[in-house]
């Protein structure tokens, strides 16, 4: 059978286990049930696996001789999120839910390790599954890097379903896919005072408006207009009374791109502009920034054996163009490492499901994504290796 038919046996499967796990979602680096289980069932398929990086779980197909080692991922984590759908398979777990895909992640790397254990003499060289905790903090995929779990693969390949596409059809351009994410916050001194005496003291709240000012020059002059870039202060605080002199202020906010380099210059632009703004009002800041997630960008000749396998799998008209997004992901650390192509596969079906965006507390998809999934995983992996 082809790998599309072999899948489809298997689709009672992957909805079964998808729904579990749905049920029982688990915060990130807290994913314990959730690995346990993944364990459980790689065992009960005679597959070789083991947890890594806490609560994340590495398995180990081997193929029919030596040859390359290509590593398929899933995400594992769930949102802090209430759900309220109401379904079979809701929620059991108050305060979180499974709210932006990652249960169906699981299950169709589960499924496709079915198919692809069935098949493993069809292949040389090896698949190292990656089941891994904690993308929505961005921390599990630096985690298993720091681990030494890329040191041994080759390439790459993940997925994410996606709500905004319909089902059977896969986006996996190459170059930029999604953003980056910088968090920052800005902690600005200046001097309290009464308010109807403002040259007695540094006004916080006029250095803070001052900086965000600023700040949007950055991506109006600074930055490229051919290179997308985004810089949005959400958290603006100061103050106590209507005629007092703020002396602190506290401002929060994220920088999003697609670009390496402008990633890398976003904190030395926002430090200079932040240092110099708040020293022309007689005043000080300190910008505390942290880099979440780089951009996701997929290697042109990883997307092109990515199309293949979609041609292969499902015809060519499987295949679409879907535009980049300014969401983060933590895949875009292991694409640092190795050469590797990031794929979004439609679960939007509005016939069947209400279609509600990712992190939404009504978030469901179409189950029939869950076969194109791990379909896509397992034709991946085949097409690489056999390339």
């Amino acid at each position: 059978m082809s790998i599309r038919e072999l899948v489809h046996s298997h689709k009672d499967y992957a909805i079964q286990i998808r729904r579990e796990f749905h049920m029982n979602p688990e915060p990130s680096m807290k994913e314990y049930r959730t690995s346990d289980r993944i364990m459980e069932e790689l065992n009960a398929m005679g597959i070789e696996c083991r947890k890594a990086a806490g609560t994340g779980v590495i398995g180990i197909i081997k193929g029919n001789g030596a040859g390359k080692t290509i590593a398929l991922r899933a995400d594992i984590d769930a949102l802090d999120l209430q759900e309220t759908n109401e379904v079979a398979y809701k929620s059991l777990n108050d305060g979180f839910m499974h709210g932006c895909g990652h249960d169906g992640h699981a299950a169709g790397l589960l499924t496709a390790a079915k198919v692809l254990k069935e098949v493993s003499d069809s292949f040389k060289g090896q698949v190292k599954l990656i089941f891994q905790p904690a993308e929505e903090t961005a921390k599990g995929a630096k985690k298993l890097i720091e681990e030494g779990e890329l040191k041994d693969i080759d390439g790459i390949f993940g997925i994410h379903l996606w709500n905004d596409a319909p089902v059977g059809k896969i986006s996996i351009e190459a170059g930029p896919r999604m953003a980056s994410a910088g968090i920052f916050k800005i902690y600005v001194t200046g001097k309290g005072g009464h308010g109807s005496m403002p040259h007695q003291g540094v006004d916080a709240v006029m250095v803070g408006s001052a900086i965000v000012t600023s700040l949007q020059s950055l991506v109006s002059r600074e930055i490229s207009p051919l290179d997308p870039a985004v810089l949005s202060i959400g958290i603006f605080n100061a103050g106590t009374r209507f005629n007092v002199l703020a002396g602190e202020a506290y401002l929060e906010g994220t920088t999003r791109c697609f670009s390496m380099e402008v990633n890398d210059a976003f904190e030395g632009m926002m430090r200079r502009v932040i240092d110099n703004t708040a020293a022309a009002y007689r005043a000080t800041a300190i910008l505390d920034y942290e880099q979440l997630v780089v951009p996701t960008i997929n290697t042109p000749e990883m997307s092109a054996i990515g199309e293949r396998a979609v041609e292969t799998l499902m015809g060519k008209e499987a295949l679409v163009t879907y535009e980049k997004t300014t969401g983060g992901e933590d895949f875009s650390y292991y694409l640092k490492e190795v050469p590797g192509a990031f794929a979004f596969v439609g679960t939007k079906n509005v016939d069947k499901i209400p279609n509600f965006p990712h992190h939404h507390p009504k978030f469901d998809i179409d189950e029939d994504a869950l076969e194109v999934a791990a379909g896509l995983y397992a034709q991946y992996a085949i097409t690489y290796l056999n390339d």
